[in-house]
């Protein structure tokens, strides 16, 4: 079995019909299964997770692209979450029988055929990147969806594919292919936002924090808490009790602590493991000693041995 893990985040947090139609565009390609959803009206972004073989994930990704050009104008938009598009990112990930290569070659592949169908501009990055300054999502987003226009007319901003203009409404769509990511968030019990902005900097790879992670400090008006909002870029080299740990004690220092913390999409089981291991100190513990990862694998044998 090959299977590709495809992760669209798309600018609409706020009209569940929009998202909903996204959603069963990408389910309409045979073989292809959305496993998770969720929306977020602050940041007014959402985030699918998907996984498909991967001669299905691009059309998938494509008939989702389509519905949300068709409904999403980022001339009237507004979020906490910084993006450049309509279709804001597109990763592709391995996950079964599938090299970060051929995720790659997916990647090229949608960006292509999105700019001949809708004329959306695009980006690679991550390990699709062309060219170093493009790796980081963040350095392409500067500035963004406001100031795109602006940027593009800088030759070492031009996109890799499409003319150096963004679209009207969708402005531009960054894909690439990634390993897993963990999006992660820690609320601190503090409407003051410049707490959450000084903890992000402290955190944050690019301002001298933990390797692997990106970090900005928002407000979230439905909590009334400020929030310091985390991808995690690889959790075996930097756990997530390694994050949240130094954003409390960062917090600390300015007399507040964090008060809950969520995961926006979807989460590897190791990285849970290894935050089981880290606070009930319990170093030899294996997921094989999860019950439901075990029925799991016996049923999935059943099933392979009845096929022989």
């Amino acid at each position: 079995m090959k299977l590709v893990e495809c992760v669209p985040n798309y600018s609409e947090g706020r009209r569940k019909e929009v998202v909903e139609e996204i959603v069963k565009a990408i389910e309409s390609v045979d073989g292809v299964k959305v496993i998770d959803w969720s929306m977020d009206a602050d940041h007014n972004r959402s985030v699918v997770t998907c996984i498909a073989p991967p001669e299905k994930a691009v059309e998938a990704m494509l008939r989702g692209a389509e519905v949300a050009v068709k409904h999403i104008d980022l001339r009237h938009h507004q979020g906490e979450h910084p993006r450049l598009g309509a279709v804001d990112v597109v990763p592709f990930v391995p996950l079964m029988g599938v090299s970060m290569k051929d995720c790659v070659e997916l990647a090229y592949e949608f960006g292509q055929k999105l700019w001949e169908t809708l004329k959306v501009p695009v980006y690679f990055y991550a390990e699709a990147a062309k060219e170093p300054h493009k790796y980081r999502l963040p350095d392409i987003r500067k500035g963004e969806f406001e100031g795109l226009a602006e940027k593009m007319k800088d030759p070492k901003w031009h996109p890799d594919v499409g003319e150096p203009q963004p679209h009207p409404s969708a402005g531009a769509t960054v894909t690439g292919a990634r390993q897993f990511l963990i999006a992660y968030n820690v609320y601190l019990n503090t409407s003051d936002v410049k707490i959450a902005k000084k903890i992000a900097k402290a955190v944050r790879e690019s301002s001298g924090g933990l390797k692997n992670v990106q970090a900005k400090g928002v407000f979230i008006e439905e909590r009334g808490l400020a929030q310091v909002t985390m991808n995690i870029l690889n959790f075996k080299k930097t756990p997530i009790p390694k994050v949240f740990e130094l954003v409390k004690r960062e917090a600390l220092r300015y007399g507040v602590l964090p008060v809950e913390s969520e995961i926006i999409g979807l989460v590897p089981l190791d990285a849970l493991v290894g935050v089981f291991k880290y606070y009930l100190q319990a170093h030899g513990f294996k997921r094989e000693q999860i019950l439901d990862e075990m029925v799991y694998r016996t049923l999935l044998s059943s099933e392979e041995d009845d096929t022989k």
